[in-house]
């Protein structure tokens, strides 16, 4: 079994958590109860500093919570969004959006790719909603996207394995294939058993918080539990993928 592993972070106590699994990067996001949204400023430039050139930091670029098609003035936000994060020290960013007629905004993503200023880019599950998945994935391979991540267009990795088997054969070693959604130690072995080349997981926790005050939108609860990420859950997970101890 062979697979690089992608750690989701949300801070640096998550980076601290990658570099001593191994893994190979982090994506660096927050609001992952949303999907993952861009992360903040400082939150780069801290998470960048943590990682001191043991793990690369890939930061996801997303605006906003939704779907993946997106307005000149949303484009604009994350387009700038890129130039920061790669000043700012990321080893590169994590992308995408859909045109009208579901398949990949190519005018969106070429800026996205010239933003990056020859940093990585990686397209983000946008693929799993796609109109046409093989025609997506044709398409980010001319863009010159490294890597995308995706679950084979079902609800879990798992689910898309066979999915995810058909996307490593049309790759073909032109862009990285890495599985994500409902990985864990239950499942991680089957879905690299597809031939996948990395595994995407949060590993995460929820820290009970019983703040009693709602704040408008986000819950008439309170504001309780956050995530954050649960450093044996994450040894666990990459133990079997290396087949090591961790």
């Amino acid at each position: 079994m062979s697979a690089q592993l992608e750690l989701i972070a949300s801070d640096a106590d998550a980076v601290r958590v990658a570099i001593s699994i191994g893994a190979s990067r982090v994506e660096l996001c927050s609001a992952l109860a949303l999907g993952g949204l861009t992360a903040s400023g400082g939150t780069i430039a801290d998470v960048v500093q943590a990682a001191a050139g043991e793990v690369e930091v890939h930061a996801l670029i997303r605006s906003r919570a939704g779907g993946f098609r997106y307005d000149d003035d949303e484009i604009r936000v994350m387009t700038r969004d890129i130039e920061l994060a790669v000043a700012a020290g990321v080893d590169g960013v994590v992308v995408g959006a859909l045109g009208d007629d579901g398949l990949f905004d190519e005018r969106a993503m070429r800026g996205f790719v010239a933003a990056a200023g020859g940093k990585s880019v990686a397209a983000h599950r946008a693929i799993d909603v796609a109109a046409e998945r093989s025609r997506a994935l044709e398409q980010l391979i001319d863009l010159g996207v490294v890597r995308v991540l995706t679950s084979g267009g079902a609800v879990t990795a798992l689910e898309g394995a066979a999915a995810l088997e058909a996307m490593v054969a049309q790759a073909a070693g032109r862009i990285d294939i890495m599985a994500g959604s409902g990985i864990s130690t239950a499942t991680v072995a089957d879905v690299v058993a597809t031939g996948v080349r990395a595994v995407h997981f949060s590993a995460k926790r929820l820290v009970p918080d019983s703040t009693g005050i709602s704040m408008g939108a986000a819950s008439r609860e309170g504001l309780g539990p956050y995530e954050k990420v649960d450093a044996d859950e994450a040894r666990r997970i990459a133990a079997i993928v290396t087949g090591g101890i961790q």
